[in-house]
């Protein structure tokens, strides 16, 4: 099959185009035809190294996948040869009492489809059959490719963590990202006042049009006294962030006393200096999170079906073009997620 093989740990060049076997499906797994593929940060820091810095090579990246059933393996039921699918990039044991509980991301196991395993940048994937869901009618497959892992990432910060409700202050940082643009819709449905932060005017204005009530350019050294403006000086209740060290500080001088901080990455760096008088003091709870229980995607996605979230796609590549997604994604190019059609 055609992929994109990341043959080393560096930069974009490390991306070659090439072919390598068809992978066959094993007991309980299927075997997808990718049609489309979306990019995420994550692949950006498997490829320098970042993140599972020793997994072997070569390596092929693609954590978020919609296409076509194509084989079964041995003992799967339910699902059919030709059925159009979303692949759900979770992957766990099934049989832990963590799995068994729904909490199957705290899995001792888990594992996430394009960095612990071989992802969609190719013609076909294999994955566990628990992996796939229906892809919505009427969604493209390149949108449906924009939908599982960033929508499930902001999923479980916003409603299983920050638990946010009617009425309150949420601030999304960074709003022009993947997992951004799906928290800050979530938090709309909820029911709460979004405040969207991004780095340039027009990003702000996508923010606005998706739905924020406030936008702030945090650009702005001193970026938070305009989110508490914005919140007659109480500050936000709750955070979407995954912006790291560099706003780290700003973030928690955002936040009311009693609020919520929820993060996901550190794009700007993983050495943050936290001004623990704040947390204590004022009573803060921060918590860490990454993806969510595989069950969450039949919520996002019935909701996709009814047209309350939408997936937001910045640009559309050929899979020859991984190297061009991977800059856009790096420059901060595009509002929205980058996709590659197989």
């Amino acid at each position: 099959m055609r992929a994109i093989l990341m043959n080393a740990r560096g930069g974009r060049e490390v991306l070659q185009y090439g072919e390598v076997p068809t992978p066959e499906p094993g007991p309980g797994e299927v075997r997808v035809r990718v049609k489309a593929v979306a990019l995420n940060h994550l692949d950006v820091w498997v490829r320098r190294g970042v993140a599972s810095p020793k997994l072997p090579l070569p390596h092929i990246l693609g954590c978020d996948v919609a296409g076509v059933v194509d084989a079964l393996g041995p003992g799967v039921t339910g699902l059919e040869v030709g059925l159009e699918v979303v692949v759900n990039p979770g992957v766990s044991c099934g049989r832990c009492e963590r799995c068994l509980s729904g909490q199957d991301n705290l899995c001792a196991d888990y594992q996430i489809l394009g960095e612990h395993r071989w992802g969609g940048y190719a013609e076909y994937v294999v994955v566990p059959a628990a992996n796939v869901l229906p892809k919505p009618e009427g969604l493209s497959f390149v949108e449906a490719a924009a939908v599982p892992l960033t929508f499930l990432t902001a999923w479980q910060m916003v409603v299983d963590k920050l638990q946010v409700r009617p009425g309150e202050d949420v601030l999304v940082m960074a709003a022009g990202s993947g997992v951004s643009v799906a928290a800050l819709q979530i938090a709309k449905l909820y029911g709460a006042r979004v405040i969207a932060t991004a780095s340039s005017e027009a990003k702000l204005e996508r923010a606005r049009a998706l739905g924020a009530d406030a936008v702030v350019n945090y650009s702005s050294p001193e970026w938070y006294k305009e989110v508490r403006r914005l919140t007659g000086g109480k500050g936000v209740d709750a955070v979407v962030d995954h912006t790291g060290a560099e706003f780290w500080q700003g973030v928690i001088k955002a936040t009311a006393n009693g609020g919520r901080i929820a993060f996901v990455g550190a794009s700007s760096g993983y050495e943050a200096v936290t001004p623990l008088a704040h947390v204590f003091y004022r009573q803060l709870t921060i918590y860490g999170s990454t993806m969510a229980s595989k069950s969450r995607l039949y919520p996002i996605l019935r909701f996709v079906r009814e047209g309350k979230l939408k997936p937001v796609v910045g640009a559309v590549l050929p899979l020859e073009a991984a190297a061009e997604g991977h800059r856009l994604l790096e420059e901060r190019a595009v509002f929205g997620k980058v996709v590659l059609e197989v």
